[in-house]
Order: C-alpha cells, then sequence, then structure tokens
C-alpha cells in the first residue's frame, strides 16, 4: 500500500546546490561519520582499564561492545524508514546529539550497568546515521559522482575506527579512561552543533506542496526488492565484504601467530591495511564512474572485476611464504575488495525510488553485515580451529568467488532493470 510521502525528498536536489555548499555538506557529514566510528570503537582500547577498575569478566566487557551492534542491527531500517518519512536532515542531527550525548555519559558512569546502557544508546544515535546520511550525499551530488561520493562517504567508517582507538588510546594514557570518552563526545557534539547551524533542510529539501496540491506518494517498501538485479547487488556485496569482516578481524592475530609481532606492533602493521581498505572505496568509486559515464551497466561488470582481481592477489598472496611480498599482495586485495562499496551503493540508488534512499540503504548495509560482515570473522575462526589460520585465510577467496557469481545475475539484468523502472535519467548520467 502506497503511503504519503512529504515534499521534502527530492532526487534532483544536486541541481539547484551550489557545489561548494554540497562539499561543506559532505565534509560535515563525513565528519560526523568519522564521531560515530569514534565514538562506538573508543571503548576497546580502555577495556583492561575497565576490567581492573570495576572487576569486569571478559563476557561483561565484550557485551560492553556488542550491545551497541545489536542496537544498530534492531534499528537501522526503523529509523531510516522513519528519517525519510520525517525529514533526513532534522534526524542526522538528533542521531549525532544522541550518540555524543550517550558517549558523554559513558566518560560518566560508575559501573558496569550504567555503562551498559549508555553503551546502548550509543547504538540507538548510530543504528541509522550512515545510511541517512548517505541518502542525503546523494541527493546533492550529480549521478554521475555517485560512486565517488559512496566510496569516500564509506571510508570514513575505517578512518574513524582507527582515530577512535589511536586518539582514545592516547587521552587514556595521560589523562584517564573517562576523558577517552570525553574527548569522543566534545567532537562530536562540536560537530553536532555545527552541522545544525550551517546544513539547513530548506536549502537540501524543498518546501512543502502548497495547500490544494496533489501529495507526493511515497513507494511501497516492496520497491527495495522489486528487481532481480538489485537483490543480486545486495547479496553479492554482502558475500564479497564477508573476505573484508574476516581480514580486518584477524590480521593482528595471523601477524602475530605467523611474523611473530608484538602484540602492539602487529595491531599497528593492521591499520595499514585498514587505510588501504579506506583508500579503496574512494578511489574504485572515482574509476568507476569516470569509466562508466556513458554506460552505467559497466558498474556492476567493474564490480565483479574488483571482486576477482581482489580474489585472485589474495589466493596468490598466501602461496608466499611470511613476508614483504605477502604483505604487499594482501594490502592490494583489500584495496580492490573494498572498491566495492561505490559501485553497488550507487546501483542500489539507481534501482531504488529516490523518495526511499535511507530505506534502500538501510537495506544495503544491513545484506552487507547479515552475508559478510558478522559471519566473515566467526565462519574463518571457525575454520581456524580446525584448520589453522594460515589455512582458514586461504580459503577466503572462496567468498569473493561466490560474489562474483551472484553479481553476474545483474550484469545481465541491470540494464534492463533501469528501463523497465523508467530511469533513463540514470542511464544518461550515472
Amino acid at each position: 500500500m502506497a503511503m504519503q510521502v512529504p515534499s521534502n525528498i527530492s532526487s534532483d536536489a544536486w541541481q539547484r546546490i551550489p557545489r561548494s555548499y554540497a562539499w561543506i555538506v559532505f565534509a560535515l557529514t563525513f565528519g560526523l561519520l568519522l564521531s560515530d566510528y569514534m565514538s562506538r570503537q573508543v571503548l576497546n582500547v580502555v577495556f583492561p582499564l575497565l576490567k581492573a577498575e570495576w572487576n569486569l569478566s571478559d563476557t561483561q566487557l565484550g557485551s560492553l561492545s556488542g550491545v551497541v551492534s545489536v542496537a544498530v542491527g534492531l534499528l537501522a531500517f526503523p529509523l531510516s524508514l522513519v528519517a525519510d518519512r520525517w525529514g533526513r536532515i532534522r534526524s542526522l542531527v538528533i542521531m549525532a546529539a544522541i550518540w555524543s550525548l550517550a558517549t558523554l555519559i559513558c566518560g560518566l558512569a560508575e559501573g558496569y550497568v550504567s555503562m551498559f546502557a549508555a553503551r546502548f544508546f550509543v547504538g540507538v544515535g548510530e543504528a541509522a546515521y550512515a545510511s541517512v546520511g548517505l541518502a542525503v550525499l546523494l541527493s546533492i551530488f550529480p549521478p554521475q559522482q555517485r560512486s565517488s561520493i559512496t566510496g569516500a562517504f564509506f571510508a570514513g567508517s575505517m578512518i574513524g575506527s582507527v582515530l577512535g582507538i589511536g586518539l582514545g588510546g592516547v587521552l587514556a594514557t595521560h589523562f584517564g579512561w573517562r576523558m577517552s570518552f570525553v574527548g569522543m563526545a566534545a567532537y562530536g557534539l562540536a560537530l553536532t552543533v555545527l552541522y545544525a547551524v550551517l546544513v539547513k533542510p530548506g536549502r537540501i529539501e524543498p518546501a512543502p506542496a502548497a495547500a490544494g496540491t496533489s501529495p507526493d506518494v511515497r513507494p511501497p517498501l516492496r520497491s527495495l526488492f522489486s528487481t532481480p538485479s538489485v537483490i543480486s547487488i545486495y547479496i553479492g556485496s554482502g558475500l564479497q565484504l564477508f573476505i573484508t569482516g574476516a581480514l580486518l578481524a584477524w590480521l593482528p592475530s595471523y601477524l602475530n601467530r605467523f611474523y611473530d609481532m608484538p602484540l602492539p606492533k602487529a595491531g599497528g602493521v593492521a591499520a595499514i591495511f585498514v587505510f588501504a581498505t579506506a583508500a579503496g572505496m574512494p578511489l574504485c568509486g572515482a574509476l568507476a564512474d569516470r569509466l562508466c559515464r556513458h554506460c552505467p551497466s559497466r558498474k556492476i561488470t567493474l564490480a565483479v572485476t574488483y571482486i576477482l582481481i581482489c580474489c585472485s592477489l589474495l589466493a596468490l598472496a598466501f602461496q608466499f611464504a611470511p613476508g614483504m611480498p605477502q604483505l604487499v599482495l594482501i594490502g592490494l586485495a583489500m584495496f580492490f575488495g573494498a572498491g566495492i562499496m561505490g559501485p553497488t551503493g550507487t546501483m542500489v540508488a539507481n534501482l531504488t525510488p529516490p523518495a526511499i534512499h535511507s530505506t534502500a540503504m538501510a537495506t544495503w548495509a544491513l545484506s552487507n553485515n547479515l552475508f559478510g560482515l558478522a559471519p566473515g570473522p566467526f565462519v574463518t575462526g571457525l575454520l581456524a580451529d580446525r584448520l589453522g589460520l594460515d589455512h582458514a585465510l586461504q580459503m577466503l577467496p572462496l567468498a569473493g568467488v561466490a560474489a562474483a557469481a551472484v553479481l553476474m545475475v545483474g550484469v545481465r539484468n541491470y540494464k534492463n532493470d533501469l528501463e523497465r523502472k523508467g530511469s533513463q535519467h540514470c542511464l544518461e548520467h550515472s
């Protein structure tokens, strides 16, 4: 059943917004994504201090981290739906304020229960931020830049994670663990105020329709799954991120066990791989925009190419003994493996109605987690217990082969699906 939608949802805002203002919005939205992941990851670096001060078990420490993911998983879709209906800009400001204030309360917590409650609200605030933030950015940049913008935006998740751990560790060392949370909260709150002042709904979202005019109609939610190609993109993207999730989780342990690196050094080297992943997102996205400017159906073919390059490099890497050649090949594999984020995010946007783009991005993110980022570390650990970690990592390219096979369904259907949905504008400009 179709629903009424406010007229503040538009797919052509980019045609009336100055480029300079669009980049200001991008910088602020990206900065808040950094805050999102800094606030999420800072906890991990103060685990030893919390354990000593509050006498917590490892299970309790894990729950403080996991409760954020639980809140995100449960609330991302419904809160994205609310943002599409109520207004994306106002929703983003409220989300950022919630997680920043909750992070501040973490720094004031007096025990496990209060910390657990505060961490839950960190997850509530962060649940839909990435999907709604990306929907805003897709509406203010030309379609031919969508892959670049998507990749660059999601690179912030990787950079924010590293910054949260790194800066949190510095603050905890010099000022105590509470200041780690206070510092992240201060950054988030300051940027939230700046966002509220500079990013105005009236400049991005058109004024409501005049009285007596016909209201816009929100497309039904089934339009999120209405074409074979968009379903193949949801699943194929998730399967590829199985590799990324597994490598990010297990590389520090691999470096420790097979390179005899102390854990601090292994963590530092692993951070380099995180930055390689972050670099792959915008750079491969920009390449997709350039190569596919006049033929959007190439984007899904290019995504398959990125996956196959990743699989080939990773398979080759584990034919080498531990050493610099192996590390370089793994880094390149992670670079290209993350490169699918821009093209696949763009294709989801092209194949779903603009009025529910926040919800579409939440669906895409959910599939990435369900098929990839969540099972990747777990399944790899399961295989490592039986085969050894090195042999478990050698099997990761199989997930990429499966991802490429699923996306090939989209290769056959993508152009036809765009035409069937009346997306001639996307054919000309994406």
